[in-house]
């Protein structure tokens, strides 16, 4: 990605006051890798422009144990916090003596998560947990600083939605459309989140190297139009508020029924014997996808009984949410779902053992044993 400094510069130091509240004097605390594009803007370039301290902590949020970013945050009194969705899923799933206690709304402010959408569950669970307000903001590599955001200037502080990522921040002429068409969909309706040219400052300005790679990709998407395509679904609802649903690529394909990752996913979470999950499409002769579920449970089912107990309660989760056509075809409890070390689930990687292919090497992963835990689940269901 290729962006120019000057326009970099004001983006990041308007969003921290804009969109993340900041002030100077005070600390930010993102929980991200500090080479991904997060750590760039939200560890290093956004708060440090702003006149913020910024604490960089390396590791997942359970070592040495699910309390340590809380511990953080009290001792150095972060009065903002960034992560992402699938981390706050593995605190969720923690020991809740590790939080019960705490004044965490004594400095901490907001906590802001992106990266990929917020089921409802976790935010519910972060909102009561930690005491503080949650807010999902949403953006990409390629834009360096939100899309979306539940914080804008010149608004009044709106009434959040649980699974919603807000509103367009300034500068972004957004448009939902069709897929196939271009055309923009109707409220409700699902389609593709795009952008009207020019894309504001901060977003990439070209492929280093290769504008034409960088027309062809973002660009080409729809018939004679000019959008930015994001390649992710959502959806926008009556008043405005826009939900994000996943990548577009990330949709699994039942007998024609097109279902998106997410909200299986959030379906499967919700039930009451889950810590988190995620969900893959994976190739069948007959329907063209089955979705396939790696779950891991909150207690470790110990007979054969409980485990075909909380396996056909989460299928029957899954119908009732959504419809039967969701209902995971196979479901595999592991200890643990291979994500990197900013957070980010590695779904491609779990499609790739389930269909039988090598993902080959992963820098990024945080544990490289949970992706054998895949392997080896993956093989005894096969």
């Amino acid at each position: 990605m290729q962006r120019d400094t000057g326009g970099h510069a004001v983006a990041l130091e308007a969003s921290m006051r804009h969109v993340f509240q900041g002030e100077p004097g005070e600390t930010m605390f993102t929980g991200s890798d500090i080479g991904w594009v997060v750590g760039h803007s939200y560890i290093v370039y956004g708060p440090l422009l702003h006149g913020m301290a910024a604490i960089v902590y390396e590791g997942l949020p359970i070592r040495p144990d699910p309390g340590i970013w809380w511990d953080i945050v009290e001792e150095h009194d972060v009065t903002t916090m960034f992560t992402a969705p699938t981390a706050i899923r593995a605190l969720r799933g923690s020991d809740p003596k590790y939080i019960e206690g705490r004044n965490l709304g004594r400095t901490l402010r907001n906590l802001f998560l992106a990266g990929e959408p917020l089921d409802a569950p976790t935010y519910e669970w972060a909102s009561e947990s930690l005491g503080v307000t949650v807010r999902d903001n949403y953006w990409q590599t390629e834009t360096g600083w939100p899309i979306l955001s539940t914080l804008l200037p010149g608004l009044e502080d709106v009434a959040l939605k649980p699974g919603s990522a807000g509103f367009p921040c300034a500068g972004y002429d957004v448009r939902l459309v069709h897929e196939e068409t271009g055309e923009e969909v109707e409220q409700g309706e699902r389609g593709v989140l795009t952008i009207q040219p020019p894309l504001p400052p901060g977003c990439m300005s070209t492929i280093w190297g290769d504008d034409e790679r960088f027309v062809e990709t973002y660009f080409t998407s729809f018939p004679d139009k000019q959008l930015y395509s994001t390649f992710d679904w959502a959806t926008r609802d009556e008043e405005g508020y826009f939900f994000m649903m996943g990548r577009s690529d990330d949709v699994i394909n039942v007998a024609g029924h097109r279902l998106g990752t997410r909200e299986i996913e959030e379906s499967i979470s919700s039930n009451e014997g889950v810590a988190e999950s995620a969900v893959i499409g994976v190739k069948d002769e007959d329907k063209g996808q089955v979705v396939y579920a790696y779950v891991v449970p909150k207690e470790d089912p110990e007979t054969n009984e409980e485990r075909a107990e909380l396996e056909q309660s989460i299928k029957e989760t899954v119908a009732d949410d959504i419809g039967a056509i969701a209902r995971p075809a196979e479901i595999h409890f592991v200890g643990a779902l291979p994500k990197t070390r900013s957070g980010k689930m590695l779904r491609r990687a779990i499609q790739d053992l389930a269909e039988d292919r090598d993902p080959g090497e992963i820098p990024t992963i945080e544990d490289p044993s949970a992706l054998d835990n895949i392997r080896a689940v993956s093989a005894k269901g096969s």
